[in-house]
């Protein structure tokens, strides 16, 4: 072990290490956008529940060095022990073969954290000398704990390689590896791996929990009610993540029976692709699930079961996150509240007043009321601009309430490690 530096040192590094261990939100922004960033971890970034993973242990490692510079400053730093959450993040990036953008995030992560603690230490002394003694020492800490982390992670992700590659369901991941990334591979030679028909008609559907706290198990269920209410026709099952599963089925699920027995899965929330034929309907309904997913995650949606075709729109609207937040506050001003919901049905009944106050369950001419209210609470009464009204509506539907507000980082934290277009991952088949 090397020697401690001197008190004087000792005591700046505990300084700077308080300060540290409470960031300032945009010291944690820093640090996010830098661990996604580049178009080697596009894939992760892509992934709400992986991209959620990735942050959480940078942030955490942070933290970790932090706080063991306030009990011992200047003495080494260990990384964290090998736990079970490290374990599952570790599978699931090993699953979707992005061991070398993982373990980059890393390095990023370390290169935000050299300048901002460049920025501390530049804050406690004013003495050259001193500033040089205090970043030499701590500088070569946050490098050697960052080593470790690395190294700690890179021997889990070879024992998982390790797992996987042993494991008697390579040959399927293989096919379905395949046929999403639209190599070509025989169609009956594809089936017979999979055990599911790719000829006829498909719907994809991702199903994940958010909380690493949940009962997994919940997982088994969705992929059983998602089969029920399909009709129980042939479904391809598909482990991408401990937390997440995609499946297709070759009958489109009913929404009805989808939300009904979701009521008993709290912890499962479900994207649907659109119904699609053949092996490019295969793929085409898949990512179109991911796309949803992901709006869901972008705007920190509560919504628990959505379908790309009901989102599509709002997908494309809010691509822009603080450009959308700002089309709705100018288009629906202090539209809210029951008048709000009223304007809604209006316009779903394509203005008919009779068929939006059954929509409803309320009398017409309470109806007409809200609707009247509404006018005085939009910027623009709304026989101007229905259909601005409606599309700043529909996104308002999908949104968490307070985006307005929004900031990197204050969306709900996703406690595990889906995914962009690269299927690395275990695959099952049910009939």
């Amino acid at each position: 072990m090397p020697p401690l530096p001197p008190p004087r040192i000792r005591r700046l590094i505990r300084q700077g290490a308080e300060i540290a261990l409470n960031p300032q939100p945009e010291w944690l922004a820093e640090l996010d956008a830098a661990t996604l960033a580049g178009e080697t971890r596009r894939p992760i970034a892509a992934d709400p529940v992986l991209s959620a993973g990735l942050r959480r242990v940078n942030r955490a490692n942070l933290l970790r060095w932090a706080a063991a510079n306030v009990t011992a400053p200047g003495a080494p730093v260990p990384p964290a022990p090998e736990g079970e959450e490290q374990r599952l993040i570790a599978r699931d990036i090993v699953r979707r073969g992005l061991d070398e953008p993982a373990l980059d995030s890393y390095r990023a992560g370390e290169s935000v954290a050299v300048r901002l603690w460049t920025r501390i230490a530049c804050s406690l002394t004013a003495d050259p000398e001193e500033l040089r003694d205090l970043l030499e020492v701590s500088l070569r800490s946050i490098s050697a704990f960052v080593d470790a982390c690395v190294g700690e992670m890179s021997a889990l992700l070879r024992a998982e390689r390790a797992a996987l590659t042993g494991s008697n369901h390579a040959e399927r991941l293989h096919a379905v590896t395949l046929l999403l990334d639209g190599a070509p591979i025989a169609r009956a030679r594809a089936e017979a791996r999979l055990g599911y028909p790719l000829a006829g008609p498909h719907t994809a559907a991702v199903l994940w929990v958010d909380d690493l706290d949940a009962d997994f198990a919940q997982l088994d269920r969705a992929a059983d009610l998602l089969a029920a209410a399909a009709g129980r026709p042939p479904v391809l099952d598909v482990t991408a993540s401990a937390a997440t599963r995609w499946l297709w089925t070759a009958a489109r699920p009913d929404p009805s029976v989808l939300r009904t027995g979701l009521d008993r899965l709290p912890a499962v929330r479900i994207a649907l692709g659109p119904a699609a034929t053949g092996v490019n309907g295969f793929r085409r309904s898949h990512l179109d699930a991911l796309t949803t997913q992901r709006m869901l995650a972008r705007l920190a949606s509560v919504q628990r079961l959505a379908s790309h075709d009901e989102i599509e729109l709002v997908s494309l609207l809010t691509q822009d996150l603080e450009g959308a937040d700002r089309f709705v506050r100018r288009v629906l001003g202090a539209l809210d509240g029951p008048p709000a919901e009223a304007v809604r049905a209006y316009l779903a009944e394509q203005c008919n007043a009779t068929r939006a106050a059954t929509r409803l369950f309320t009398h017409r001419n309470t109806l007409l009321r809200r609707l009247a209210h509404a006018d005085t609470l939009l910027p623009r009464p709304l026989h101007e601009n229905p259909l601005e009204v409606a599309a700043a509506l529909e996104i308002r539907k999908w949104q968490a309430r307070g985006a307005g507000n929004r900031a990197e980082g204050n969306a709900p934290h996703h406690r595990i490690a889906t995914q962009d277009s690269d299927p690395h991952v275990i695959a099952t088949s049910r009939t």
